[in-house]
């Protein structure tokens, strides 16, 4: 979330994933995805200022974490979902739970 000020000095946190764009007419204006717009006192280039820094720290903050500190997530297909009943029946092994293959890594295409 990044903090903006209304003009009539009120704080306020916003999702910068949820802004749409920023205009300056001559009030900094967001205008949100949903629609809602917010008449706030930064200027543009403050606004801008604002989302990087917010996007550089989710980055550092991901990078800082190590396999430890987070659970490692896998997908286990039951008896009752639909896309395992082309599978064989069978029992699962006990290692299947406690060791899931590790996640494949993503890795940019090219347009």
């Amino acid at each position: 979330m990044i903090a903006v000020t209304r003009l009539n000095g009120s704080r306020f946190a916003v999702n910068p994933d949820l802004v749409e764009r920023v205009q300056e007419n001559p009030d900094t204006t967001l205008v949100m995805v949903g629609g809602a717009t917010y008449v706030v006192r930064e200027s543009l280039p403050e606004i801008i200022a604002l989302i990087a820094d917010f996007r550089a720290l989710v980055i550092a903050a991901a990078q800082s974490l190590t396999v430890g500190e987070v659970p490692q997530l896998s997908v286990l297909r039951g008896e009752n979902d639909p896309r395992s009943a082309t599978a064989p029946a069978s029992s699962p092994s006990p290692t299947a739970a406690t060791s899931p293959t590790p996640p494949t890594p993503l890795r940019p295409t090219e347009h």
